[in-house]
């Protein structure tokens, strides 16, 4: 769903208001499909976790994904849900674990612009595809501190969707973990990795 401002304030009120970070990606053709998908289903942001425990992190990887990719796992917010919600179910959905969340670190307002002629979408709703260009897609980031509940074993309940989760080192992941997404030459890797950089920096790594 798209998030009400209401629910974005109470995150804040709980989790702290984050650094506002403006981000643009240039997406191949398949990219900016797979994005308008998820704006068809009224959706135009995602909740991105690192779930930290000590020098160590939780990452993800999706079965398209290239040998040696990982990120942090991340979702959407259902309908009915808070952030806390949404973030909860799919953290545990894509890792296996219960979590809590800590702190509210990052909203990246994203800009996804086409590598090349793309006609965008009229179906797209309001709100997502930028208003004086339609090729343009809007998206928002929002990324939580999390900790453990419990157990640090891995096992993701989404098996279609998550091939693999796994804790690694800040120094595996950002860099051969790094490496390998910028490499892959895809835009969704890089702005995986801008946020990444981001949220390092904000940690102190």
């Amino acid at each position: 769903m798209i998030l009400a401002p209401s629910l974005v304030r109470e995150a804040e009120e709980r989790f702290g208001v984050p650094l506002l970070l403006p981000l643009a990606a240039d997406l191949d053709q398949r990219e900016m499909e797979l994005v308008a998908g998820s704006m068809r289903k009224s959706r135009n942001h995602d909740i991105t976790l690192f779930i930290v425990e000590g020098d160590e992190l939780v990452v993800i990887r999706k079965p398209m994904f290239p040998p040696g990719a990982f990120r942090a796992p991340s979702g959407g917010v259902h309908a009915g849900e808070t952030l806390e919600e949404g973030a909860l179910r799919e953290g545990l959905e894509e890792t296996g674990l219960r979590l809590q969340l800590e702190r509210y670190l990052l909203r990246i307002s994203a800009l996804f612009r086409p590598r090349e002629p793309w006609p965008g979408e009229g179906s797209l709703p309001p709100g997502v595809a930028d208003p004086d260009d339609p090729a343009l897609l809007r998206w928002f980031t929002h990324v939580f501190l999390t900790r453990v509940r419990g157990e640090r074993r891995l096992d993701p309940r989404d098996t279609r969707e998550i091939a693999e989760a796994r804790w690694v080192t800040f120094d595996e992941l950002q860099g051969p973990i790094r490496g390998t997404l910028l490499s892959s030459g895809g835009g969704l890797f890089r702005y995986r990795v801008a946020l990444t950089d981001a949220t390092v920096a904000l940690l102190g790594r």
